[in-house]
Protein backbone atom coordinates (compact mmCIF):
# COMPACT_ATOMS: atom_id res chain seq x y z
CA UNK A 1 0.00 0.00 0.00
CA UNK A 2 1.38 3.45 -0.75
CA UNK A 3 2.24 5.53 2.30
CA UNK A 4 -0.36 8.14 1.29
CA UNK A 5 -3.15 5.55 1.37
CA UNK A 6 -2.32 4.41 4.90
CA UNK A 7 -1.74 7.92 6.24
CA UNK A 8 1.79 6.93 7.26
CA UNK A 9 4.66 9.36 6.97
CA UNK A 10 8.27 8.51 6.19
CA UNK A 11 11.29 9.59 8.18
CA UNK A 12 13.84 10.26 5.46
CA UNK A 13 17.60 10.54 5.56
CA UNK A 14 18.75 14.18 5.56
CA UNK A 15 22.19 13.18 4.24
CA UNK A 16 24.34 10.53 2.60
CA UNK A 17 26.09 8.29 5.11
CA UNK A 18 25.99 5.04 7.06
CA UNK A 19 22.82 4.20 8.99
CA UNK A 20 23.08 2.94 12.58
CA UNK A 21 20.07 1.92 14.67
CA UNK A 22 21.94 2.20 18.00
CA UNK A 23 24.50 4.55 19.57
CA UNK A 24 27.08 1.73 19.75
CA UNK A 25 27.30 -1.94 18.68
CA UNK A 26 26.56 -3.15 22.24
CA UNK A 27 23.64 -0.77 22.83
CA UNK A 28 19.96 -1.36 22.20
CA UNK A 29 18.36 0.20 19.13
CA UNK A 30 16.99 3.71 19.58
CA UNK A 31 13.55 2.56 18.45
CA UNK A 32 11.74 -0.58 17.32
CA UNK A 33 8.53 -1.22 15.40
CA UNK A 34 5.77 -0.18 17.80
CA UNK A 35 7.86 2.53 19.48
CA UNK A 36 6.09 5.83 20.05
CA UNK A 37 8.05 8.84 18.83
CA UNK A 38 7.67 12.60 19.00
CA UNK A 39 9.45 15.23 16.88
CA UNK A 40 12.47 15.29 19.24
CA UNK A 41 12.90 11.50 19.52
CA UNK A 42 16.29 10.32 18.20
CA UNK A 43 15.55 7.41 15.84
CA UNK A 44 19.02 6.60 14.49
CA UNK A 45 22.50 7.88 13.75
CA UNK A 46 23.90 8.56 10.30
CA UNK A 47 27.67 8.66 10.09
CA UNK A 48 28.97 11.05 7.47
CA UNK A 49 32.69 11.80 7.14
CA UNK A 50 33.41 10.34 10.61
CA UNK A 51 30.76 12.57 12.23
CA UNK A 52 27.86 10.85 14.04
CA UNK A 53 24.64 12.76 13.30
CA UNK A 54 21.60 12.03 15.47
CA UNK A 55 18.47 11.90 13.34
CA UNK A 56 15.20 12.93 14.98
CA UNK A 57 11.73 11.69 14.05
CA UNK A 58 10.33 15.16 13.26
CA UNK A 59 6.90 13.52 13.55
CA UNK A 60 4.60 12.26 16.31
CA UNK A 61 3.34 8.73 16.02
CA UNK A 62 4.16 5.03 16.18
CA UNK A 63 6.93 3.37 14.17
CA UNK A 64 5.38 0.82 11.79
CA UNK A 65 8.43 -0.15 9.70
CA UNK A 66 12.22 0.02 9.76
CA UNK A 67 13.23 0.28 6.11
CA UNK A 68 17.05 0.11 6.33
CA UNK A 69 19.36 -2.53 7.77
CA UNK A 70 21.85 -1.49 10.43
CA UNK A 71 25.29 -0.36 9.20
CA UNK A 72 24.11 0.02 5.59
CA UNK A 73 24.77 3.07 3.40
CA UNK A 74 21.87 5.46 2.83
CA UNK A 75 21.24 8.20 0.28
CA UNK A 76 19.89 11.70 0.79
CA UNK A 77 16.09 11.53 0.93
CA UNK A 78 15.99 7.74 1.34
CA UNK A 79 13.10 6.60 3.59
CA UNK A 80 14.43 5.13 6.86
CA UNK A 81 11.27 4.50 8.87
CA UNK A 82 7.50 4.66 8.49
CA UNK A 83 5.41 6.32 11.17
CA UNK A 84 1.66 6.13 11.77
CA UNK A 85 0.73 9.62 13.04
CA UNK A 86 -1.08 9.84 16.38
Amino acid sequence: MPAAATGEVEIKSPMIGTFYRAPSPEAASYIEVGSEVNPDTVVCIIEAMKVMNEIKAEAKGVITQVLVENAKPVEFGQPLFKVRPT
